[in-house]
């Protein structure tokens, strides 16, 4: 009868929290990812069958069909845009993703803008054929 009025210690089970703390980590970990990839101007890119893969870049800058500039869901000028890439220095390395639409003039302005920036890594975002 004794036995069973002693107060026994608490013990603090450790197992599940440490599953816990994995699956969370585990869940930041992906969300992480899904929001690394820039968004910008929903268009359909050209493709190129001799494209390379790139390392990721600073800055994703699309341009659309009527020739519209943006960066992270924001439209700019070009003198914005200039603006912008002088803030961010020359080792900066920009891919301008534009609309398989999107008018050459307009692709070197951009590219124009990038180098009087002094901005000299400027990547071209293709798709695969086919895809």
């Amino acid at each position: 009868m004794m036995r069973y009025l002693q107060r026994r210690k608490a013990r603090i089970e450790i197992v599940p929290m440490i599953d816990i703390m994995f699956f969370l980590l585990v869940f930041f970990i992906m969300v992480t990812l899904n929001m690394i990839p820039a968004t910008g101007i929903g268009s359909r890119l050209p493709s190129s069958s001799s494209a390379e893969r790139l390392e990721s870049s600073q800055i994703v800058i699309g341009l659309d069909a009527a020739g519209m500039i943006g960066v992270d869901q924001q439209i700019l000028t070009l003198e914005q845009l200039g603006a912008l890439l002088r803030e961010r220095g020359t080792e900066t390395s920009v891919i301008i993703a534009g609309a398989e639409a999107a008018a050459l003039s307009d692709l070197v302005a951009v590219m124009d803008a990038c180098r009087l920036a002094g901005i000299t890594r400027i990547g071209i975002a293709t798709r695969e054929p086919g895809a």
